[in-house]
Parts: C-alpha cells; sequence; structure tokens
C-alpha cells in the first residue's frame, strides 16, 4: 500500500532516488509504446488486454477474460 512506503510505490514519486525514477522511466518508455498502462499507484503493475487496460484506453471491452478456478488448475497440471 503506497501509505506503508511513504507514497513511494507511487510511478512518479517525490521520495525516491534518481536512480529509481530514472529506471522507472527506462520501464515505461519500454511498455507504454506497445500498449502497456501502467497503475500510477503501483510503479511495478502494467496491463495489458484486461479490464483495467480496457478502461485506460477507452477499449469498448477488454482482449481477454478472466480464467476461470478449472482453467488454472488445468494450466497447472501442464507446466
Amino acid at each position: 500500500m503506497p501509505q506503508e512506503t511513504d507514497n513511494a510505490t507511487f510511478f512518479d514519486a517525490a521520495n525516491i532516488s534518481e536512480e529509481a525514477r530514472k529506471n522507472r522511466q527506462i520501464l515505461a518508455h519500454a511498455l507504454q509504446p506497445v500498449g502497456f498502462v501502467n497503475d500510477f499507484t503501483e510503479w511495478w503493475h502494467w496491463s495489458y488486454g484486461d479490464r483495467y487496460w480496457a478502461v485506460m484506453t477507452q477499449a469498448n471491452q477488454a482482449l481477454y477474460s478472466a480464467v476461470s478456478e478449472q482453467e488454472r488448475i488445468g494450466l497447472y497440471k501442464h507446466s
């Protein structure tokens, strides 16, 4: 939670080192051009194709739906 880190989890937090700021910008410059969107409260959380992505990009719908419990179990069995 942002409050527990003095808001350092925010992408553009004021209380992070210059190196951390640069690294976050490198990540953004790599992911944004290919369509990922960032949850600004968690610098490490990027989405593509899910409901959050659809809202942020104003897409009509998400590209994929949630995985059912049965599908999830099947994925673990085959890995």
